[in-house]
């Protein structure tokens, strides 16, 4: 399925392979702890792949949401995800979204997941999963005009600001991608197990763990200060009880929709 003359990536890349602004040989070596694949989300992803047999995950990680029962090949840019990823499941490929090494219409579905914010060049990279990818493409990423649903924007609003500006409009990817797009609301569960920041709605106590919000890459992107502010704020209201006077119904609310989206592409 390699193509013998695939063009180079000779693109700037981190140390260990990374191609997006985040450095994941220095925030992702515990990544594969709190980043774990939630089945229910899974079961989403999983019904836009359709019956394809074959799947192209760009992005992939630590393997998250790759569909069992199917031929998955990963592509992943960062050494120190790949080697993240567990026995089980096929080893990634050394390459980056905008210059995917596969010949055309290679692939019976493609995927990606928290991963299209990273691409140097979104439409390049949109392009060439269209290109080698012949049925469904899912994406799942964040709609960057409702970050701000979640209450960490009234805590840490340079959070939601850095995630603003990394993650494409929902739009951008759509018409990337040409064809016909759905757009779905992703309901993200009270114990969902995949800890990106929306994840931890109703467990606050969870985004004081550093290794937590190292899980998230947003957080690489604040400066030290900022993070400390945000620590005593919200350590102290939770300690008060400030928090879940204003936000403690979060606590029994079995789902959340906030700013995740699955973008579900056809030909």
């Amino acid at each position: 399925m390699m193509q013998g003359n695939a063009l180079q990536d000779n693109s700037p890349r981190h140390r260990d392979g990374s191609a997006g602004d985040a450095n994941y040989g220095t925030i992702g070596k515990g990544y594969a702890n709190f980043r774990r694949p939630d089945p229910r989300i899974a079961e989403l992803i999983d019904a836009a792949l359709c019956e394809a047999r074959t799947i192209l995950n760009v992005g992939a990680g630590a393997g998250s949401y790759e569909p069992a029962g199917r031929t998955v090949t990963p592509v992943e840019p960062s050494q120190s995800m790949r080697a993240q990823r567990p026995a089980h499941l096929p080893a990634a490929i050394d390459a980056v979204a905008e210059k995917l090494p596969f010949e055309d219409a290679a692939f019976g579905a493609a995927m990606s997941t928290f991963s299209v914010h990273q691409w140097k060049n979104l439409n390049a990279g949109l392009s060439e999963m269209r290109r080698v990818t012949r049925g469904p493409i899912a994406i799942m990423t964040c709609d960057p005009q409702e970050l701000d649903r979640f209450w960490l924007h009234a805590y840490c609003p340079e959070v939601i600001a850095v995630e603003a500006v990394r993650y494409p409009a929902i739009r951008d990817i759509a018409e990337g991608l040409g064809g016909t797009t759905d757009v779905l609301p992703v309901p993200i569960p009270l114990d969902c197990t995949d800890g990106f920041n929306e994840a931890y709605y109703g467990r606050p106590e969870m985004l004081l763990d550093p290794a937590a919000r190292l899980a998230c890459s947003a957080w690489s992107f604040v400066p030290d200060e900022v993070v400390r502010r945000f620590e005593d704020r919200l350590g102290n209201d939770l300690a008060s009880g400030r928090w879940d006077e204003g936000h403690g119904h979060y606590r029994q609310r079995p789902t959340f929709v906030g700013s995740l989206k699955l973008i579900v592409n056809h030909i």
